[in-house]
């Protein structure tokens, strides 16, 4: 019974291990985006699997998966909050091709906050 019991602690441990180094290596990161003109009300939008907060003229994700960080999301997002001038995480940012994709389709007539 001993044995048993020892054998399912040992596989109960390494499965943890497993997980929580696959976690890190799948860690979510941090996206800020610069928008060109400012929200007048904080909005949260959906955007390539992350949640962005929006307020003002920027947009944060704090916990965004690797995938959102494309021209396909950024465009996903500046079709709710308008156009994008910068897109970027920890480790990229979208180049000036990517952010021309990013705004083809940008949401019009935006409103923004009075300057």
């Amino acid at each position: 019974m001993k044995l048993q019991s020892l054998a399912a602690v040992a596989a109960l441990s390494a499965t943890m291990a497993t997980c929580l180094f696959a976690g890190s290596a799948f860690a979510d990161g941090r996206i800020a985006v610069a928008l060109e003109n400012p929200l007048a009300a904080k909005t949260k939008v959906v955007a390539g699997g992350a949640v962005f907060v929006c307020e003002g003229a920027e947009c944060v994700s704090t916990a965004a998966p690797s995938r959102a960080l494309t021209a396909v999301s950024c465009k996903a997002l500046a079709k709710e909050v308008g156009r994008v001038a910068a897109f970027g995480g920890e480790t990229r940012s979208l180049d000036a091709d990517d952010l021309t994709r990013c705004n083809a389709s940008a949401k019009a007539g935006v409103q923004t906050a009075a300057k």
